[in-house]
């Protein structure tokens, strides 16, 4: 069987298409919570961003959704890699999983789209956009800024790394850089500068795809720090490992 054909692409990610970025993301997340789909989930590992259930939408279409009616821009969405980064590492029990990207993706870009862009969507087209309730949204802007103790903005040259990650280890091998990067790069040191977008068309509603609603529900006032869960998080942990045993006797019984 031939390889397949290999498509060129600029050495900067920021002439790179748009779409191109997507898919690069899209592959790299769907890998991401296919493994992490495959870790039991404990109770204290359940957070804000959890859904009930899995949405009825692919990460690549959502991405692309979100483009299409915020123009978000290449930063922003590469971004969202550096984000994951950070708070990995602060707190080892969160995973991207297929209950936990889109909301986190959505929250991501409005959160990125605010810092970086001299124009941005507000949160209630943001929330139309991502199917959830805009006092949702807040809520999860809220805890994501905490958990990202407020650190909003990298280098470009961590950015152009992402990038270059992402077509180095696309999973279907389609994509190669050529060339270099042009001697116009903004130094180590200095901040991503950005042009700002055009205001969005408004979005029609994301039905019959909406996200499930989250696990747990915002508390008054300021984000608390992480509590113990609540009966609703054991109850849905509870249904969550008879639904995965029923699975598993079922493949026993196929086998």
């Amino acid at each position: 069987m031939d390889p397949p054909e290999r498509v060129s692409l600029p050495a900067n990610f920021e002439e790179v298409d748009v779409d191109v970025v997507v898919q690069l993301i899209a592959d790299m997340m769907e890998r991401l919570t296919a493994h992490n789909d495959r870790i039991p989930l404990a109770p204290e590992g359940l957070t804000r961003f959890h859904s009930r259930s899995a949405p009825g939408i692919s990460i690549l279409d959502y991405l692309r959704r979100i483009v299409r009616f915020t123009k978000a821009e290449r930063s922003c969405l590469l971004i969202t890699l550096h984000y994951i980064d950070q708070i990995c590492a602060r707190f080892p029990s969160f995973t991207l999983s297929s209950l936990t990207c889109h909301r986190f993706v959505i929250t991501a870009i409005a959160v990125s789209s605010k810092a970086l862009c001299d124009a941005f969507c507000t949160n209630s087209v943001y929330a139309r956009v991502g199917g959830i309730p805009v006092g949702e949204l807040n809520m999860l802007e809220r805890e994501f800024l905490r958990m990202i103790d407020w650190s909003l903005t990298c280098t470009r040259e961590v950015l152009q790394e992402y990038y270059a990650s992402l077509v180095r280890t696309h999973s279907a091998g389609t994509y190669i850089i050529v060339g270099s990067e042009s001697e116009s790069s903004l130094g180590s040191d200095s901040e991503m500068e950005y042009e700002p977008a055009s205001r969005p068309a408004t979005p029609p509603a994301l039905s019959p795809h909406s996200l499930a609603s989250t696990i747990r529900v915002d508390p008054a006032g300021a984000p608390e720090p992480p509590r113990p869960p609540t009966v609703e998080q054991n109850m849905a942990y509870a249904a969550f490992q008879q639904s995965h045993s029923r699975a598993a006797r079922g493949g026993d019984a196929e086998g």
